[in-house]
């Protein structure tokens, strides 16, 4: 056996005990999350996740601006692992990220509508959720020429710059794009406490609309900018009131459709343009779903023919299909039918801030004009400066002799600048450039040319004085500049418009209506048997251990809701489940509605018309009553979370048309009677409703029913006019046997 070890040898030291003292430390929550916390949530918001005005993220700005650096502008491609290696110098955040970035900049993956960077290989595609990138060291990139117009301002001090994370180099804090990227390029990312989700809009439209509202700020978006644009083409459904919220608030969200087209010939559909947020294999793995639900019987055959002319996915039809009517209720129930979320945060100022449409552009119009103003400054000051020195050479063109004289007889050539000086009346600058010209330009003819310079100099210098001092002006060359970009770049529209009147909607199929009888076991396995199945049969069929929960008569076109033990309801169709017999054991209705693993099915409500209400019972002793309304969704939705409150677990659901009397039943054997009427009726979902019976410790309340379903006879003696109530114990007479039916469980 083993040696017991002594107290003595198990007890700590007490001088390592006093030195954890010293390090362990009580903090409270508040102070953990603003020293810890909030640090690295500002972070990712300031220098990771949100975009700013001109339209980049720390990461895309330290990629393009390397490749710039590297000469990749004007020069020949270079293996991507070059770049990345290049751009560690700036991003410290791993060779994988930054590769992902530039994968998502390329021309190759078809995410932006203006590439910024010119690929060759495989780069992926963006409406592919399998097509992987190749490896950094088998791509090559450089810049786009579009870039030119990111980069062509960045050596006149139009940006600040700061140290990057070493202090060993200087990045740009911002890139001065002419143009306002920040539409033009779709731009999503995930912060701490906050998301960002800007859609791309047409180049030209863009430009056309920032003119027009420097013009006149009362301009009317619509008129220029029509709607979004998307590198994958597809359909937008023009909704105005929901572009409207999008153009004045920056959220909101608009509906994108597939394009397709029918091949008579070979009695197939090809799509070959989808939603921008969605992919290829997630509309295969949908549309096969169906197929094996029995829901889409006109498919014969459906592949992906993507290949370098695009996008293609083929679908074979069966003979007889009207492919129309297919694609009708494949938008329905696929994601070749998407909403396109919007949420416009980016940073100004460091500050992140949700922007309209026009405000954005009002924005990067001031913050343009801002990088103009440096610009013209910047030139101002070189061309003040080569006059300066200009006029200095002027004043010895007519002794130039006299120049030569002075640099030849001086000693010493630290002498020479301060004599040049002296004899000229020029100043160290000027005497430093005249002292500086080579000897062969020491004649008449090179100092009359350079002198010639002068007046075209003073021409620039008073224009670019003039424009430094009128707004107008500077908006005039910010409305050029748009105007030539414009006209380089712009692009047709990829995302065509169509109107909802326009849409072929799919007539309602009609559903065959007749009576029928529903079925559920303790199990959960469900069943639908028409009357007269019903009354040919013989005895319901069920597991061993398995036996009748709940049965109803309904029709065939009747909707339900299933409650579930995890705070869900699944609306359903009596319609989308076949007549049965009931010798079969039926349909295991958790797997049929997709519930997760150990997720139980606690209550089964016919809709009808969703007038009348349901009573929530809780273990803890309180309820609440909702309206039945609350549950009705205008989509077609197959799980709703939220459906109740979860704080403590549901011991019963009781479907109501009127205020009835319940009966709620507790651990400890005590019963009591309330009128539905004392539960005051909550409009949310997730309420914790009211206290109704009172409970001992360590007893909670096992269930509840309608009173006419209890079994009590002796009523006065547990029935209650006010709650909470502690209720009654029960008295044998009524213990009886409880029924349970369409009312609750």
């Amino acid at each position: 056996m083993p040696k017991k070890k002594s107290p003595e040898k198990n007890r700590p030291d007490p001088s390592a005990v006093e030195g954890l003292e010293a390090v362990v430390r009580e903090q409270p929550i508040t102070e953990t999350l603003e020293t810890n916390y909030m640090p690295y949530a500002m972070s990712v918001i300031v220098s990771r996740a949100i975009p700013e005005i001109d339209g980049f993220k720390p990461s895309h700005r330290k990629l393009l601006y390397t490749m710039y650096k590297m000469g990749l502008l004007n020069g020949p491609r270079t293996k991507s692992a070059n770049i990345v290696g290049q751009t560690m110098r700036l991003n410290p955040h791993g060779d994988s990220a930054i590769y992902d970035t530039l994968v998502r900049l390329s021309r190759g993956n078809g995410a932006l509508l203006h590439p910024f960077i010119d690929s060759k290989g495989n780069f992926g595609k963006v409406y592919s959720r399998d097509m992987a990138y190749a490896a950094s060291r088998y791509t090559e990139a450089k810049l786009d020429k579009i870039c030119s117009e990111i980069f062509g301002d960045i050596d006149y001090d139009t940006v600040d710059f700061q140290d990057n994370y070493d202090n060993t180099m200087r990045e740009p804090v911002l890139l001065p794009t002419a143009f306002p990227n920040i539409l033009v390029s779709v731009n999503q990312g995930i912060a701490v406490g906050m998301a960002c989700q800007i859609c791309s809009f047409n180049l030209g439209e863009v430009c056309q609309t920032a003119i027009a509202l420097i013009q006149n700020p009362e301009h009317d978006l619509f008129t220029t900018l029509t709607a979004p644009d998307f590198s994958t083409g597809g359909e937008l459904v023009y909704n105005r009131s929901a572009l409207e919220k999008i153009y004045n608030t920056g959220r909101g969200s608009f509906q994108l459709r597939a394009r397709w087209r029918y091949v008579e010939s070979l009695n197939l559909i090809e799509v070959f343009e989808i939603p921008y947020n969605t992919t290829i294999e997630a509309i295969m793995d949908e549309t096969a779903k169906l197929i094996k639900a029995g829901k889409l019987k006109e498919i014969s055959d459906m592949r992906d023919e993507t290949d370098l002319n695009g996008l293609k996915l083929t679908i074979e039809l069966k003979r007889g299909t009207n492919p129309d009517s297919l694609m009708q209720k494949l938008m329905k129930s696929t994601s070749l039918v998407k909403y396109y979320p919007c949420n416009f945060n980016l940073l100004i100022s460091g500050i992140p801030r949700q922007m309209g449409v026009r405000e954005i552009l009002e924005e990067w119009t001031a913050w343009r004009t801002e990088c103009v103003k440096r610009r013209i400054y910047h030139e101002l000051t070189q061309k003040r400066s080569k006059l300066h020195l200009l006029k200095g050479l002027e004043s010895i063109l007519l002794d130039i002799d006299k120049a030569i004289r002075i640099i030849r007889n001086t000693e010493r050539e630290s002498e020479v600048i301060p004599n040049l000086m002296i004899g000229f009346g020029i100043d160290e600058a000027q005497a430093e450039y005249i002292a500086e010209i080579k000897l062969r330009n020491i004649n008449r003819e090179f100092i009359l040319k350079r002198i010639e310079e002068i007046a075209s100099l003073e021409k620039d210098i008073e224009d670019r004085e003039r424009t430094l001092g009128s707004r107008r002006l500077l908006l005039g060359v910010i409305v050029s500049e748009l105007r030539e970009i414009a006209k380089k770049y712009a692009l047709p529209r990829r995302t065509a418009i169509v109107y909802e009147s326009d849409i072929a909607r799919e007539p309602e199929e009609e559903i065959p209506d007749y009576p029928v009888h529903i079925f559920l076991s303790k199990e959960g396995y469900f069943k639908k048997i028409t009357p007269l199945s019903l009354r040919m049969g013989g005895a319901q069929k069920y597991k061993p251990g398995d036996g009748p929960q709940w049965e109803t008569e309904a029709f065939n076109s009747s909707e339900f809701l299933v409650f579930s033990d995890k705070g869900r309801s699944y609306p359903s169709r009596v319609s989308d489940f076949p007549d049965m017999k009931a010798s079969v054991l039926g349909e295991y209705l958790p797997a049929r509605l997709g519930m997760d693993e150990g997720e139980n099915i606690v209550a089964l409500c016919m809709c009808g018309d969703y007038t009348g209400n349901i009573v929530i019972a809780f273990e803890n002793g309180k309820a609440v009553k909702v309206p039945l309304l609350s549950y009705m969704t205008k989509t077609n939705r197959r799980k709703l979370t939220g459906a109740y409150n979860t704080s403590s677990p549901v011991v019963g659901i009781i479907q109501l048309g009127a205020d009835a009397p319940l009966a709620f039943f507790s651990t400890d054997g005590r019963a009591l009677i309330v009128d539905s009427a004392l539960i005051p009726l909550k409009t949310t979902r997730t309420s914790q409703g009211v206290a109704v019976m009172r409970l001992k410790p360590k007893h909670s309340l096992k269930s509840v029913m309608l009173l006419e379903n209890s079994g009590i006879t002796n009523k006065s003696r547990y029935t209650v006019k006010s709650v909470p109530a502690a209720g009654s114990l029960l008295k044998p007479e009524d213990l009886q046997e409880k029924q349970i039916n369409i009312e609750g469980f």
